[in-house]
């Protein structure tokens, strides 16, 4: 019988800091077969991450690792640097996350994938680039001779993972560990990525571990998959029979928690009260530019764009990474310009106002930010996150005023009121976009423009964070402005949906209709690529998507 390709025993792994050991990874245990997708999920701080990284021997110097690792049946758990030098890239490949970090900003990503070539294979410089060359167009990159030469800030982000992946591939490993490839990109992309690596998996016949939280990313590509929960291993299973019959618990948790089309069913409305005075949000023919450099042509990011969200509704503005969606959220709050077209809020036309003017109107506009980690002053306490805005609008207001008002804020949000002396740093990522909702509806907003705010979280957290939007957004009832690339995060809250591709709105109407019966192309192929959290139904999707290219 073949050896595994990856072979991991009892693998442990502990951080040692201020005397103490932290335990990250324990006795995890898991093999990969030849040609064979393995799925490691969980949520942040169940130890995939770094269990994939003690394989290729990149853990901090203060870490330490007990158990072994195998590669084709060969230990190279004891490997000296010089040893794991060539095992890394021949051998085992890794993808990153994140591609802008993990590329050199100051090399062309063609110099990059030769400099791999060269460390590693007998290939002359000039058959390196032609090899790279092949690379990129393997990936799928257009025009791969003049990609060759372009910086990694002269890509997107779908082409730069392309990139990333060409590198990992360049010495055809036998084992292509993926973390978390597709979290920051655009289901469309993220379609695209799984495509090519399920491709490579039957040309360069490797094993490939792919690390992720998103099951519905599980469903569309794995065979087999190891959840993981605090380091440990709790459950492993064939892929259809993990999403049919889960058996840890955590699983099943995991499983209920994952956002899908479909899951509110179709028809089902939700309640919400009958407009009470003018829209929350009116655009006419809005048109924003940003100027160009250099005397170059401005660059138009939105284009005659008209919409409307009456009181107490909320619009969902979905579409790909730069196509307009969150330029249209900060015009909404008066932090753009619209260059042609009107712009109102609450019936105040904001188009020409002088800043002193949008002061007042900024009182009935709230904003949670996709990240709270940088939107939130890291100098400052929890409480004084929430309180700026009241002491920024309410300057009358007594600090006994504030201090109640605060701890009425945290109570809505599901903070206790004594972690009000906390500082960000000290909280999760979802208690910190707690602490960016609360800041966001100290005011009692009428519209709230909430822009991807849970992308980057675990789908638990993020379970919990969109219910507590829905509740507040019924218990107060502000307007929502709520913009997203994820279709299914977008049915569970919204009443009608607007998509936008290229600066244009292409489609719009009520949340059932957009969905369930969309017209144009680009809205059907942005539903096609949604994943669903179901092996079956997700081969029929991909099959629907390769009809509509």
């Amino acid at each position: 019988m073949t050896a595994p390709a990856l072979q991991l025993h009892r693998l442990s792994v502990a951080f040692h800091a201020d005397g103490r050991a932290t335990s990250a990874a324990r006795a995890v245990s898991f093999a990969v077969q030849p040609g064979e997708i393995l799925a490691v999920v969980g949520e942040s701080g169940s130890g995939k991450s770094v269990s994939a990284l003690s394989v290729l021997g990149l853990l901090p110097s203060n870490a330490t690792r007990d158990g072994c690792i195998e590669i084709g049946g060969r230990d190279i758990t004891d490997l000296d640097q010089r040893q794991l030098r060539h095992v890394r890239g021949n051998e085992v490949a890794m993808v990153f996350q994140e591609p802008m970090t993990a590329l050199n900003p100051v090399f062309t990503v063609g110099a990059q994938i030769v400099e791999a070539l060269r460390l590693h294979t007998d290939l002359s410089r000039r058959q390196a680039r032609d090899r790279a060359v092949e690379l990129l167009d393997l990936v799928g990159l257009p025009d791969p001779r003049r990609r060759f030469g372009s910086y990694p800030h002269q890509l997107s982000g779908g082409q730069r993972q392309r990139a990333m992946i060409a590198m990992a591939i360049s010495c055809e490993p036998k084992v292509l560990i993926a973390d978390e490839p597709t979290t920051a990109l655009d289901v469309t992309v993220q379609a695209e990525i799984l495509d090519l690596l399920r491709d490579l998996r039957h040309r360069l016949d490797s094993a490939i571990v792919i690390i992720t939280h998103d099951m519905g990313v599980v469903a569309d590509i794995a065979d087999r998959v190891v959840v993981m929960r605090d380091g440990e291993i709790v459950e492993e299973a064939p892929v259809d029979e993990l999403f049919s019959a889960p058996q840890d618990p955590y699983t099943q948790q995991l499983l209920a928690a994952v956002p899908h089309l479909g899951r509110r069913p179709a028809g089902q409305a939700r309640t919400t009260p009958e407009p009470d005075g003018p829209p929350a949000l009116e655009l006419h023919d809005v048109v924003l530019e940003y100027p160009g450099r250099l005397g170059r042509k401005a660059f138009r990011a939105v284009d005659n764009v008209s919409l409307s969200i009456p009181r107490g509704h909320v619009l969902g503005l979905v579409g790909e990474s730069g196509s307009g969606k969150t330029t249209i959220g900060r015009c909404a709050v008066g932090l753009l310009r619209a260059a042609a077209g009107r712009v109102v809020v609450a019936g105040r036309d904001i188009t020409t106002m002088s800043r002193h003017e949008l002061r007042a109107v900024r009182r009935d506009v709230g904003m949670v930010f996709q990240d709270p980690a940088s939107s939130l002053n890291p100098r400052y306490t929890i409480a004084d996150c929430v309180a700026e805005p009241l002491r920024l609008h309410e300057r009358g207001a007594g600090r006994q005023h504030i201090d109640r008002r605060v701890s009425e804020l945290l109570d809505s949000v599901g903070l206790p009121s004594a972690w009000r002396n906390r500082f960000p740093h000290e909280l999760s990522g979802g208690q910190r976009q707690r602490i960016g909702i609360a800041r966001a509806i100290a005011l009692n907003p009428v519209l709230l423009v909430a822009d991807e705010p849970t992308s980057a979280l675990d789908v638990s957290v993020q379970a919990k964070v969109l219910d507590l939007l829905a509740e507040l957004q019924r218990e107060l009832g502000f307007s929502c402005l709520f913009i997203s690339h994820d279709l299914a995060v977008v049915e569970l809250l919204a009443d009608s949906i607007a998509v936008m591709h290229d600066g244009v709105v292409v489609e719009q109407g009520g949340r059932d209709d957009v969905l369930h019966r969309p017209v144009d192309e680009y809205t059907q192929r942005l539903v096609a690529a949604a994943p669903v959290p179901d092996p079956a139904e997700q081969r029929r999707s991909r099959q629907l998507r390769t009809s509509l290219r």
